[in-house]
């Protein structure tokens, strides 16, 4: 039970540290500078941005978010059980939050795959440029978010573990920002021109 004991009262203790909300910040920054150059250029290049985003399977995008929210709300099951000292059944949720990721990295890899076999790449145009840089390095943020969340689910399972409720808050932290970029991706690259 030792390892729930952490100072919420501190400022600069969040849930997850200081340091996890640093990243969290400069992450949503990095992200908010390039969706606002988008939007910019989107509204030079009004026709171009059109004709590509009707390429693109809106469909697929819907299904996506929803493997990512429902992801994310699973992650918030697994925190809470934690807390709880309910380490099987938090277990069990980390696995179902990576299922969620996993489904999203494939049905984006098909996705991917179609506009490979259309011949769009990084080059096409200004919007596609801006989609695969974006897109691409919000599937480089759900990667590294499955590693951490196998690597802490791994832990935390182990006898006499050493995990601490802030290692598993970091861990939901950081998955619930790769659930707020999409949020941010989503209706700026699919739905806005």
């Amino acid at each position: 039970m030792d390892r729930l004991k952490i100072n919420y009262q501190n400022f600069y203790y969040p849930p997850g540290g200081i340091l996890m909300w640093i990243i969290i910040f400069l992450e949503l920054i990095t992200f908010g500078i390039a969706l606002v150059a988008f939007a910019y250029y989107g509204n030079e290049n009004t026709a171009i941005f059109h004709q590509s985003r009707m390429q693109l399977n809106t469909t697929f995008g819907i299904i996506n978010t929803v493997f990512l929210l429902t992801s994310g709300f699973f992650m918030a099951n697994a925190v809470h059980l934690y807390k709880n000292n309910e380490i099987q059944k938090s277990s069990m949720f980390f696995q179902l939050a990576m299922l969620g990721g996993v489904l999203f990295l494939i049905l984006k890899g098909t996705e991917y795959y179609q506009k490979i076999e259309s011949g769009i790449s990084l080059d096409t145009n200004l919007f596609y440029t801006f989609y695969w840089l974006l897109t691409g390095f919000h599937v480089i943020h759900v990667i590294v978010g499955l590693i951490i969340l196998v690597w802490i689910n791994y832990l935390m399972t182990k006898k006499n573990s050493a995990t601490t409720l802030e290692d598993v808050e970091a861990s939901a932290a950081f998955w619930h920002l790769c659930d707020l970029i999409w949020l941010l991706l989503f209706p700026i690259i699919y739905t806005l021109f």
